[in-house]
């Protein structure tokens, strides 16, 4: 978290004067900061970093009709607002819109549509590109260069890096996202089907579920065991067809439902057994809802768009209803 903090500051007074999208705090998302690394000697640690339109430019989010029916895309659109305000002038920005291209080009740096979009859509292997040379060319002054090491890891549509300084390491994903409605869904650059186009980004609930369990945590007593029981599971499943989300989403339905004074230790097994269950019935019913969209039961700070929250919630087992064979695997697994 130190890291990040101190990267998102250096970010934000090296790209003060640019065109370059505005870059947020870094939200930690995912198991490492949820607190279950299903493989404690194997953890990435997942951020998620907020992107904001620079100063003339404005985002608009567009649906991606064609995408598949349980994964929603979209396109952010980037637009060039008009900055012919005396505000804008005290700048001494130049308007992209009303001023002659031939000054532009002279005197000031080119728009975001310029240099990270493809057809007026902000591109993402562009940014993962961009966003990786920001982070080695901001690494030394950073103090932890100081004793620590910077390995880039190969990837197109995120940023990997690894660093070491002889006794520990950790792996760090940062992802880059545009916020919706001020909400905590944002659509980001996580990988999503194979083959997807370059101006595709995932809608994602990574930073509504990282607030589920911390909200949980609030309420849990101390001697609580969800989080080992999740562990549990996702040791157990390893080898097998059920991945790591299937439990941690049958997990999340059971602790929106069970009280969290019904997690103790003297609840270990009972508890377990109950996920045991829930995967069989799962199973048998070829459904697992999705456990953000179309939920109404969340925490009051959980914050959804209209459409999220009134929305059909996906089945996660979309595939068990039309491919036999898994669904055969799935019930020889269980």
């Amino acid at each position: 978290t130190g890291l990040m903090d101190n990267y998102i500051a250096y970010f934000g007074h090296v790209l003060s004067q640019s065109f370059y999208p505005v870059l947020q705090r870094a939200i930690g998302v995912g198991s490492a900061f949820e607190g279950w690394s299903p493989r404690e000697q194997d953890v990435v640690y997942r951020v998620l970093i907020p992107m904001t339109p620079p100063r003339g430019h404005s985002f608009h989010l567009e649906l991606d009709s064609a995408g598949q029916r349980h994964v929603r895309n979209f396109r952010v659109r980037v637009q060039l607002e008009c900055t012919c305000s005396r505000e804008q002038r005290d700048e001494k920005m130049l308007c992209f819109l009303h001023h002659p291209e031939e000054e532009l080009r002279s005197s000031q740096d080119p728009s975001l549509l310029d240099t990270l979009c493809t057809d007026s859509y902000l591109d993402v292997h562009k940014t993962a590109r961009w966003f990786y040379q920001l982070v080695r060319a901001v690494w030394p002054a950073l103090p932890q260069s100081h004793t620590w090491h910077l390995k880039p890891l190969p990837s197109r549509r995120s940023c990997q890096i690894k660093v070491t300084n002889g006794t520990e390491s950790f792996r760090i994903e940062m992802l880059f996202g545009v916020r919706r409605d001020n909400s905590d869904i944002f659509v980001s650059s996580e990988p999503g089907f194979a083959g997807t186009p370059s101006t595709l980004w995932s809608e994602t609930c990574d930073v509504a579920e990282m607030k589920f369990f911390k909200h949980i945590a609030r309420q849990a007593p101390p001697d609580s065991l969800h989080l080992k029981c999740l562990q549990f599971f996702t040791h157990l499943q390893l080898g097998f067809s059920f991945s790591t989300y299937t439990m941690k989403t049958i997990v999340m339905h059971l602790l929106n439902r069970v009280p969290v004074s019904h997690w103790q230790r003297r609840h270990f097994l009972r508890r377990l057994v109950q996920i045991s269950e829930s995967l069989c019935l799962s199973l048998q019913a070829k459904r697992l809802n999705h456990f953000i969209v179309g939920n109404w039961r969340l925490p009051e700070e959980i914050s959804l768009p209209p459409d999220v929250r009134s929305s059909e919630p996906p089945n996660l087992f979309h595939r068990l209803a039309v491919d036999l064979v898994a669904h055969s695997q799935g019930i020889s697994d269980y």
